[in-house]
């Protein structure tokens, strides 16, 4: 394993592009390479290919501009850079999963200006996918203590079987809703998975009860995450580079403290113990109004929005307010499926739901809708007001089980240009607790948490 980590550390970009460069170096395509008497993939001359030796061939999969902190825009150029004047045909599936295509704006803003824009593939989860295999619906019942009992399908983009001598899959751990903690097997067979997988592994976290997975390194769906790429996908050359990333609240400054590479799951636990220090902040006592700001670059639908809704929950009291700041809300589901389902059924909470899921056999299909509408409700124990621009009417966010009051209008008192990250007491005495982007951690009251 390649690694630097620490909960004080913060990895400059020079020392990124060496600790990339030595990945690669450990990476199965340069042992492919030195097979066929190649010189090595040094971290400062360019490998020189050999035309008696067919091209080599990678193909990166790093996550799209919803991560856009996870600095895997940056890494995937540098690999790009240093992998094509070394003679090696690059090309990048960002793991979209069910997102939409990333646009030319949207492809520049994280990747940069030099990669050339064929070189960008777009995931069709519904479309472009391959069986590979089926995960009984046994396991199923052993991983969720009997509440269902499905097989889930595995399938993964075509691509990853298109004979590339290295699949590298780059992103960032951090707590996450359906699975724990993010990326490493949920990049392969979510994010570049198929529909079958990606809907029943969202329900299956659902119903286990997303407060005991959040934070969490081992869970249900991790368990059948690995399970799948180690049964069906281990024949994949696959190596991952997984970063921890921390804001720091004084500064506003993004950090790296942790870069792990390796091509089995030791960079994932590892990844993990730090991400569970500097990613997941533990509170004292429980706001009782929470405002969370969504960045109008990452957040455009509640199906991401809502990581203000799953990343506070723990730390919310009873009876309280979570406000969203959503500037740049257009949609519900970044999928025209999902987007409808969200609107027909609505954030009810958890019983409505499964309801739905009996009574509509739509719903029934689309099983991550399903559980995004669990995830999305406060259950009833703490009221959500989206705060939108343009992009959406007041009545459609009522529609959908919100309460709604323009984005303008809210951000005249709780403006996320003078608000700081964490507990703000306003002008007429008004205590609130504030997170500028719920996409970098987990807030939990203490004693929630170890419940």
């Amino acid at each position: 394993m390649i690694s630097k980590f620490g909960e004080n550390v913060s990895i400059a970009q020079d020392e990124l592009r060496e600790l990339v460069f030595q990945t690669l170096e450990n990476s199965k395509l340069s042992h492919l390479r030195k097979c066929d008497n190649f010189p090595t993939l040094g971290t400062n001359d360019a490998l020189a290919p050999r035309s008696a030796v067919p091209q080599r061939r990678c193909l990166i999969l790093p996550p799209d501009h919803t991560r856009l902190n996870s600095m895997a825009g940056p890494i995937t150029a540098m690999v790009y850079e240093k992998l094509t004047a070394a003679g090696v045909q690059v090309d990048i599936l960002p793991t979209l999963g069910t997102h939409n295509p990333m646009t030319e704006e949207q492809l520049r803003m994280m990747f940069g200006e030099t990669i050339p824009l064929d070189a960008f593939k777009v995931h069709d989860w519904r479309n472009g996918v391959v069986r590979k295999g089926e995960v009984p619906g046994e396991m199923l019942s052993e991983l969720s203590g009997g509440k269902v009992d499905f097989s889930v399908v595995v399938e993964v983009n075509k691509m990853l079987f298109d004979g590339y001598d290295l699949i590298l899959s780059v992103g960032q751990v951090v707590p996450h809703e359906v699975v724990g903690m993010a990326n490493y097997t949920k990049n392969i067979v979510v994010g570049a998975g198929g529909a079958d997988i990606i809907n029943k592994s969202h329900f299956l976290g659902a119903v286990c009860n997303m407060e005991t997975i959040l934070g969490q390194t081992d869970t249900p769906v991790r368990k059948l995450f690995n399970h799948a790429v180690d049964t069906f996908l281990s024949d994949l050359p696959i190596t991952y580079i997984l970063t921890v990333m921390e804001q720091d609240y004084s500064t506003g400054e993004i950090h790296m403290r942790g870069f792990y590479s390796s091509d089995d799951v030791e960079c994932y636990n590892e990844a993990c113990k730090l991400a569970q220090k500097v990613n997941i902040t533990l509170l004292d006592r429980e706001p009782k109004k929470v405002v969370v700001y969504l960045d109008p670059h990452e957040f455009q639908s509640t199906w991401l929005g809502n990581k203000s809704v799953y990343r506070t929950r723990m730390a919310i009291a009873d009876g309280g307010e979570l406000i969203v700041l959503a500037p740049a809300l257009k949609e519900f589901g970044e999928d025209p499926t999902i987007d409808k389902l969200i609107r027909k059924f609505g954030y009810n909470g958890t019983p409505a739901t499964l309801k739905f899921v009996e009574e509509d056999e739509e719903l029934r299909s689309n099983l991550s809708a399903a559980a995004h509408l669990i995830h999305g409700s406060s259950e009833g124990r703490f009221s959500i007001t989206y705060c939108p621009g343009d992009g959406v009417t007041l009545d459609e966010v009522r529609s959908v089980g919100f309460e709604a009051v323009p984005y303008d209008e809210m951000a005249v008192r709780y403006n996320p240009e003078t608000l700081k990250d964490g507990f703000n007491t306003m002008p007429d005495g008004e205590e609130i607790f504030y997170i500028s982007n719920p996409a970098l951690g987990l807030w939990a009251y203490r004693e929630k948490f170890k419940e």
